[in-house]
């Protein structure tokens, strides 16, 4: 897998430091297609300035840039500064509880991004959104999961 391009720094800007990984779900029941101009459009009517996340995988396990790496994420309270946020598309079952509703492209592509980002920001930690928020998000414990890489 290779991490999709996003915009990099300005000439002469720096990259900001990188000690989190977080993932979520865009809690959507996951027979919904969810496209980043979507989440981009749900981001803005909450205020934001586009998208809140790093990167979208949808349920095909297909990656698509949100955010420049370098920007800081709107994802997660406390923590945007110095994390890239991850978010795959669904969350929720059919009758709309939350569900570990990934298939096994989704998984497939959360792994390899995660094992590239982990490569790319060897110190930073992996985390779901719920360790730090009081939410099911993003439905599976995403830290013990992928405590290995």
């Amino acid at each position: 897998m290779r991490i999709p391009k996003t915009r990099t720094p300005q000439k002469g800007g720096k990259m900001r430091t990188i000690n989190e990984i977080i993932v979520h779900c865009t809690a959507t029941r996951a027979s919904q297609k969810v496209t980043v101009a979507d989440v981009t459009r749900w981001h803005k009517q909450r205020g934001f300035a586009t998208i809140g996340y790093h990167y979208l995988v949808d349920q095909a396990g297909n990656v698509f840039p949100g955010r420049p790496e370098a920007t800081p994420g709107a994802h997660c309270l406390g923590h945007n500064a110095k994390s890239i946020g991850i978010a795959y598309c669904g969350g929720l079952d059919a009758s709309g509880k939350p569900a570990d509703t990934r298939t096994e492209p989704q998984r497939a592509a959360l792994l390899g991004l995660l094992t590239e980002l982990k490569q790319k920001y060897p110190s930073a930690s992996i985390h779901g959104h719920r360790d730090f928020a009081q939410k099911a998000c993003p439905c599976f414990d995403a830290t013990n999961e992928y405590a290995a890489l």
